[in-house]
């Protein structure tokens, strides 16, 4: 890794659910280390209150965050895009490491459908932030 902060970009669709928890866990396990942006393309009038409280339970609160729209900009700044389920949407530059992460969509469902899938995301952050950071994440 070079000396600048790598930076990553978390999208789906409605940036309410996957990647506002994926934002969340990497802000919260990786600090400042990381730049964490996150958006969706057709993002949702609020975030998932699910989502919300699932994150809550493990003492993270994305309470602040909205869901915004996928932007080019966003696509180019980043080093990392994760894509949850957005398909096409998302703008394709050469160079740019790109990942799919297959999760369930929380949209709709219930506490104990979701912290299943929290859980995953977190496991997913802890290795891209041991990755990033060149870390064992052993010893993370």
């Amino acid at each position: 890794m070079n000396d600048q902060t790598p930076s990553v970009l978390f999208v789906c669709v409605h940036n309410a659910g996957r990647s506002q928890m994926a934002a969340g866990w990497l802000r919260h396990l990786a600090g400042n280390q990381i730049e964490v942006r996150s958006a969706g393309s057709m993002p949702a009038e609020q975030i998932n209150p699910i989502a919300v409280e699932a994150m809550a339970e493990e003492g993270i609160d994305i309470t602040a965050e909205e869901p915004k729209v996928l932007t080019t900009e966003a696509v180019q700044d980043s080093d990392v895009v994760i894509t949850m389920g957005c398909g096409d949407a998302c703008p394709y530059f050469p160079g740019k490491r790109y990942e799919d992460w297959k999760l369930d969509d929380p949209a709709g469902q219930g506490i104990e459908a979701v912290r299943p899938i929290r859980d995953e995301i977190r496991f997913r952050i802890e290795t891209l932030t041991a990755e990033l950071l060149d870390q064992d994440p052993a010893r993370a």
